[in-house]
């Protein structure tokens, strides 16, 4: 099933058109302004504004499409925070809210508090690290999402959008290598990943198949500028190999 999802996957678009769809803001080094679901944010300097691609993750979270209810959700990447606060709000057991970046980690921390607050009865752990360094071992998640900073092209040399643009496939491979080297992946637990043809979607989901995962596409949006943007959802038997995963 996964060779014949890879083969169906499309190669990346040409380099001078991934370039174009992702120029950079200027704005990024500023404190701005986001709103979403009635609720209103201050991005601080840094961190990303979510954008339409993250807002398939929020959305679906926020609808039970993402059943976070009752499990333990770790937020990869979670920038300012919104599918972590919809999952506190959904009632999940657990959520960890993971970045690289320690301002994004802050900002989400404050939102969690300020919309969710601290009588509900979900566990509540931003953490700041590397993927997924900062969980301790023996770690179980059920549900992971991700909209990673996959594009294949350079667009800028500023860290801040490199981190969070076009950082490429050695940030996916680390992700899909850590979930499987660390056996992270609860039974019955599932990864809702994002990616476009702005990446390099066979390589990216062939290391997720290497890896023992199995790749399904949820949802694909065409945006008609060229783009598609893929919505899979991944599971692993523990344990699994390349073999068994086939």
């Amino acid at each position: 099933m996964n060779s014949s999802l890879l083969d169906r996957l499309p190669p990346p678009l040409p380099p001078e058109q991934i370039i174009a769809l992702n120029r950079p803001k200027a704005d990024l080094h500023t404190t701005r302004a986001y709103s979403w679901n009635g609720w209103d944010f201050e991005v601080p300097p840094g961190v990303f504004i979510p954008g339409a691609t993250s807002r398939m993750i929020h959305q679906r979270v926020l609808d039970d499409e993402i059943d976070v209810r009752g499990r333990v959700y770790a937020a990869m990447g979670v920038g300012l925070g919104v599918e972590a606060i919809v999952a506190g709000l959904r009632d999940a057991a657990r959520v960890h809210a993971l970045d690289v970046h320690p301002a994004s980690v802050a900002a989400t921390e404050a939102g969690y508090h300020r919309i969710v607050g601290t009588d509900r009865s979900t566990e509540f752990l931003p953490r700041v690290g590397d993927l997924f360094a900062p969980l301790p071992d023996g770690t179980r998640l059920d549900v992971v999402t991700f909209n990673p900073p996959a594009v294949s092209r350079p667009v800028s040399e500023d860290p801040d959008i490199v981190r969070n643009v076009c950082a490429g496939t050695p940030v996916t491979d680390a992700f899909f290598t850590q979930l499987a080297e660390r056996d992270l992946l609860a039974p019955g637990g599932e990864v809702f990943f994002i990616a476009s043809n702005t990446a390099d979607l066979r390589h990216i989901i062939g290391h997720a198949v290497h890896e023992g995962f199995t790749a399904h596409i949820h949802h694909l949006h065409d945006w008609n500028d060229g783009v598609l943007t893929y919505l899979f959802r991944l599971t692993r038997e523990s344990g699994a190999t390349e073999e068994n995963s086939r």
